[in-house]
């Protein structure tokens, strides 16, 4: 056994757990690993194992936590905590993702993101706490991982003249984003991430994870996320709809907001190219590639807007698309 699996036993033993049965569940892109704890009387909790050493650190996610069930939302609730040790006990919110439930039935497909979208107006609604903001130089650091990720998988090259002019252009695109209020954007806000909790009343009808790297940012950012999903297909239809409700009860300027949802469409979505080719070339996940085509997608439905006709001939001059042979590249160059 090793060091840490015995500080995770100890955790769980001091905590009143010992008894329980152990089964690892789903994880994500992280170093984050959970496991459902089950006692004999099936009572149920969530292990979050969170090893420091692994760049992890479980202080954000108990922050943000606490400040959403503060306001009303189903956040999971926090039963016990070794910071330190980087191990949290908290509610078992149950298996129904969003994703699976629409699957299994698709009629509940737009109340469930009716749903989420009252998640956020809600959200919005609240005092901000204190977090690091999403500006301008951050996002687009993080839009440019296209150019250092997914470019390079393709080119073998890196820092580039092109990547440069990109960052002066889309820097130039967000910065006006920064002069509107702010508000808590969770950042991995989709169906993947969202469970149903239909016992719920309002908006605590949806359950909440992965929550732990929220910032402050544009009002649009989340939108984004759930309604252009890099992993599963939202009916345009819905989209259209989720985003005017969102306007119904946050009444503003449509137009100036629907501009900023496609900056930050593009903004989040180049973002995502580059983050799937790192995991490839990196991580040895190439599984990820796949899901490429579905993120250009979205890419070049952001570059219609007229409010990006400044940017679009340069990145669709400079970013190639991803056709079989390129994605083929990506994932001829996946770690082993």
């Amino acid at each position: 056994m090793t060091d840490r699996a015995r500080l995770l036993t100890n955790f769980i033993q001091t905590a009143g757990w010992g008894d329980a049965a152990r089964v690892t569940i789903a994880g994500d892109a992280s170093n984050r690993r959970y496991e459902r704890l089950t006692k004999p009387d099936a009572s149920t909790l969530i292990l979050m194992d969170a090893p420091a050493e692994k760049g992890e650190d479980v202080r954000p996610f108990i922050a943000i936590a606490e400040h959403l069930r503060g306001i009303g939302l189903s956040a999971p609730a926090i039963v016990n905590r070794d910071v330190k040790g980087g191990f949290l006990l908290i509610e078992d919110l149950g298996d129904d993702l969003f994703k699976q439930v629409i699957a299994q039935d698709s009629t509940l497909e737009e109340p469930l993101y009716a749903a989420a979208i009252d998640v956020l107006t809600t959200l919005h609604a609240a005092p901000l706490p204190p977090l690091e903001a999403y500006d301008t130089a951050t996002m687009t650091n993080f839009a440019a991982r296209a150019y250092e990720w997914y470019l390079f998988g393709l080119t073998g090259v890196q820092d580039t003249p092109q990547e440069a002019e990109f960052k002066t252009q889309m820097a130039a695109l967000l910065a006006p984003l920064e002069t509107v209020s702010q508000v808590l954007i969770q950042r991995d806000y989709h169906a993947e991430n969202l469970l149903w909790l239909p016992d719920r009343e309002g908006a605590a009808r949806v359950g909440l994870l992965d929550f732990q790297d929220a910032m402050q940012g544009h009002a649009a950012y989340d939108l984004v996320s759930i309604l252009q999903d890099a992993r599963r297909d939202v009916p345009p239809s819905i989209e259209d709809a989720m985003i005017k409700r969102y306007l119904a009860q946050n009444p503003q300027d449509e137009d100036a907001f629907r501009a900023a949802y496609a900056s930050l469409g593009l903004q989040r979505n180049l973002r995502i190219l580059g983050a799937f080719a790192r995991l490839c070339i990196v991580a040895g996940k190439p599984r990820y590639i796949d899901l490429i085509p579905r993120v250009w997608e979205f890419v070049e439905r952001n570059l219609a807007h007229p409010a990006l006709a400044p940017i679009a001939p340069h990145i669709r001059a400079t970013l190639p698309p991803p056709t079989p042979d390129a994605l083929a590249i990506l994932k001829s160059k996946c770690a082993a």
